[in-house]
């Protein structure tokens, strides 16, 4: 096969698999991608990760720890998805904790209330849900399933954060109504940069759509989005932080304004606000785990052994 070939047996809706051929173009594109989702579902433990003690009763925090315990399975999902392509899970890692592997920027700005667990259940996994319903139906067989899985469970992740949003909105006294608007105002404009850059200035976006491992664009995916949400706010009472923002009756979507990409490109470069402190943690919890790696390694060794006399 060669690639026009590979691209006409993709656009026939095919699933690729692992012991197919493809072109390197594709495998490359695939194991970045694939490594910095499952980057993003380890990292993003660690925002909320700290509010499992704090959060204000029994339930909820029963319920975060499920969902960060979910985080930590769609991690495992995704890495042993990469290494179908021939990548092993300690290269992923080494290149996250060095720097050259990136994960999603969201992941690097603080959780300073109860609110922003809220904010980050309804709009950072809302956006999530978004992209990822799509990558249901990407080209790349053990990708695709790993990500039917995932979405249910982040549909649900999104259900819980915006239960906290209508708890604290609509149950809630003028200090946590506040505090809710306040989350809002910080985590808009981050979940829209989630969908990555404007079509216009995203390098891999149009040939990833030809592989049918992406099947919107960014700007498509950011219109659904946004459209999505609006009207969950409007119920909610919020305001949305965005002058610019009105429905265009022609498009029949929602006008909003223009993103930050100053801010986003600093993100990604490291120069966020918990850049630092979010791969100081990974590293340590890498280091710290180093025994139970070892453990493990030899207890799998010990039992082939036996296995091995037996025969």
């Amino acid at each position: 096969m060669n690639n026009d070939a590979f691209v006409a047996y993709v656009a026939a809706e095919n699933k690729v698999e692992a012991k197919d051929w493809m072109p390197d173009g594709y495998r490359k594109t695939l194991i970045r991608q694939i490594a910095q989702h499952a980057h993003s579902e380890v990292v993003g433990m660690l925002p909320e990760g700290n509010w499992i003690t704090r959060a204000p009763s029994l339930r909820r925090k029963a319920i975060l720890l499920s969902k960060v315990q979910d985080e930590a399975g769609h991690g495992l999902y995704l890495y042993c998805a990469a290494e179908t392509l021939g990548v092993d899970r300690d290269t992923l890692i080494n290149e996250l904790h060095i720097g050259k592997a990136k994960y999603s920027s969201i992941f690097n700005y603080p959780t300073i209330s109860w609110a922003d667990i809220g904010a980050i259940g309804w709009l950072v996994d809302g956006s999530a849900i978004v992209n990822q319903v799509s990558l249901q139906r990407t080209s790349y067989g053990p990708y695709s399933r790993a990500m039917v899985k995932i979405c249910k469970e982040e549909s649900f992740h999104q259900r819980q954060g915006y239960e906290i949003m209508i708890a604290l909105c609509k149950h809630g006294n003028a200090a946590q109504k506040k505090m809710a608007q306040d989350a809002f105002n910080r985590w808009w404009w981050p979940s829209l940069m989630m969908f990555g850059p404007s079509d216009a200035h995203s390098p891999n976006s149009a040939q990833s759509m030809e592989w049918r491992i992406k099947r919107h664009s960014n700007d498509e995916l950011r219109q659904k989005m946004v459209d999505m949400t609006v009207p969950q706010a409007e119920y909610l009472g919020l305001t949305i932080p965005d002058p610019h923002l009105k429905w265009n009756e022609e498009r029949g979507h929602y006008d909003f304004g223009e993103i930050d990409w100053t801010e986003f490109n600093e993100v990604v470069k490291g120069n966020g606000p918990c850049n630092k402190e979010r791969l100081n943690a990974r590293k340590k919890a890498y280091d710290d785990g180093a025994w139970v790696r070892e453990a493990a390694s030899a207890y799998a060794a010990k039992k082939l052994k036996r296995a091995v006399d037996a025969a």
